[in-house]
């Protein structure tokens, strides 16, 4: 019976890691060599105020008002949603981000189809850049 008992709460703590690692690991997203390099040909204070308003229409209910992958929607999507005010995210290309942003993957909608002005698109990469960290 003590045997059954430490079998058990051992399956317990390893399924609990178990949970908790592929939740708060983010998966690669490889991102295609031609998006990497890609330039963002709008200014980064082009339309600052349309970027947000992107922002805030199509990303703030699952990424959040800062950006933390903390907006209300967030609990129902599957994986880490990332932080857009951490270096990690930030030290990406705008390439990549623009790749991210409108190719998407699994809970990430396809954004070419909602927002099919890759100017918008742009305009959001650069407000994302204002929410790194101070």
């Amino acid at each position: 019976m003590k045997t059954f008992k430490i079998l058990t709460l051992v399956g317990i703590i390893s399924f609990a890691f178990y949970s908790f690692t592929t939740l708060t690991a983010q998966e690669p997203w490889p991102v295609p060599a031609k998006y990497q390099t890609m330039k963002n040909p709008v200014a980064p204070k082009t339309d600052a105020a349309i970027g947000k308003s992107l922002y805030t229409k199509h990303c703030k209910s699952c990424h959040g008002t800062e950006g933390y992958g903390d907006g209300p929607k967030a609990k129902e999507m599957k994986g880490d949603l990332g932080d857009f005010s951490s270096k990690k995210f930030q030290a990406q290309s705008d390439g990549a981000l623009f790749y991210k942003t409108s190719i998407g993957r699994k809970d990430m909608p396809e954004f070419t189809k909602k927002m099919p002005s890759d100017e918008d698109r742009w305009l959001i990469v650069n407000y994302m850049r204002t929410l790194a960290e101070k």
